[in-house]
């Protein structure tokens, strides 16, 4: 019977509201900066919601050629920017292509959908620009990818909404360990911020007018953001070989399904999926000492995810740290499971809790430390980040101190 691998967490690279790369990520959740603002890469008249957590001053032609540009939609480009810094962090050279993966939530070309439907049925266009369907093709950021740096291994994005990076995080770190590949660029990435889908999210009502505050009792729901991360795993004993920074081990993940309400999540589903991630990777819940939440900031999110963990963990719920990075960067959608683990890594790696930022007033429905607009120095060893998405798909991802 073969050994479970080990799989290491070696390289990271960000991009969203709190600034191009991941030192400016994560500078902004250390000063519990909130990447909220009010929109200014669209048009907003016609939106009821005008904010969002949106990247400001990104020029693509400073990453792309031109004649590049004309593939790419927003979020392969994110996608890309993320990939180059994660690499050039971890400085791996892919020895053998066939055994290195690309695994990314899957996301919609947005900006080109939405460019494409104004054009048809706003101005009449008899054509549409050629390379439409290929920019907004959902794979269409892995492939990308692994074509600039040459990955022939497996390569593919999952589709589970707002699980979508955390489900691929977790089937990269699952084939890693099973020797089917030796490396993975991991993550996901997400560009959603245009006229009509978030006309769309105005019609679900669950928008908040300014500013997202999971667990405060004046919450008023969730903000959209935009981001990518994409993380490179390696098996530990590949990553130790060439001497390369270990940032975390990833030592768990755990999936379930609510099979119930299509957009209420349910505190029995979530608890499924954090104890199967407790259970792969062999702790108890005591052993957990911090949680990066899905954290919405909706009255039943918040509400329900309390519920989950306090079905989990006990009474530990309230002591253990619990916060919310969509506080800060917002709810990134496709992207939000790896930009939250990416942040739940940093924490690992220097010993600071990432803060709830825009806390004003305790929920008796609530009842945690969520670490409130300050972070926080502290010993963490082991952490959990969750991720919940519509349809009642669960995704847990435990990471443990390298």
């Amino acid at each position: 019977m073969t050994v479970p691998r080990r799989v290491a967490i070696t390289g990271l690279g960000a991009i969203s509201a709190l600034g191009q790369d991941l030192a400016a990520l994560w500078a902004g959740v250390t000063q519990a900066r909130c990447g909220i603002r009010p929109i200014a890469n669209i048009p907003t008249d016609r939106l009821l919601v005008t904010h969002a957590a949106e990247i400001v001053g990104f020029d693509p032609a400073a990453h792309f050629v031109e004649r590049r540009l004309p593939m790419l939609d927003r979020t392969s480009q994110l996608a890309l920017v993320a990939a180059r810094e994660a690499l050039a962090r971890c400085g791996l050279r892919i020895a053998d292509p066939t055994r290195a993966s690309v695994i990314l939530g899957a996301a919609i070309g947005q900006e080109t959908f939405d460019a494409a439907y104004k054009a048809l049925y706003g101005e009449n266009a008899r054509r549409l620009h050629p390379m439409t369907v290929p920019r907004i093709m959902p794979n269409a950021p892995a492939s990308q990818i692994s074509m600039e740096f040459g990955i022939q291994g497996p390569c593919f994005s999952t589709a589970s909404a707002c699980a979508s990076s955390a489900h691929a995080v977790g089937l990269a770190f699952q084939m890693i360990r099973g020797g089917l590949i030796d490396s993975a660029l991991t993550g996901g990435s997400d560009a959603s911020i245009v006229v009509g889908f978030l006309k769309a999210w105005d019609a679900l009502r669950v928008l908040s007018p300014a500013a997202c505050r999971p667990f405060s009792l004046d919450r008023t729901g969730l903000v959209i953001g935009e981001a990518a991360a994409i993380l490179v795993l390696e098996a530990w004993d590949h990553a130790v070989a060439r001497n390369a920074p270990i940032i975390a081990e990833v030592a768990g993940f755990g999936m379930s399904a609510d099979a119930g309400e299509l957009t209420a999540p349910d505190a029995n589903g979530a608890a499924r999926a954090m104890r199967a991630a407790l259970a792969d990777a062999r702790l108890a819940p005591g052993d957990v000492d911090y949680v990066n939440a899905h954290g919405t900031g909706t009255r039943l999110n918040d509400k329900t995810e309390v519920a989950a963990l306090r079905k989990v963990f006990g009474s530990q719920t309230d002591r253990m740290p619990i916060s919310s990075s969509k506080s800060m960067v917002g709810h990134c959608l496709n992207a939000g499971g790896a930009i939250e683990l990416a942040i739940t890594a940093l924490a690992l790696r220097h010993g600071v809790l990432p803060p709830t930022a825009g806390f004003n007033h305790p929920d008796p429905d609530c009842p945690i430390d969520c670490v409130p607009n300050e972070a926080r120095a502290a010993k963490i060893c082991v952490a959990m980040s969750n991720s919940f998405a519509f349809g009642g798909l669960n995704a847990v991802l435990l990471l443990r101190k390298a």
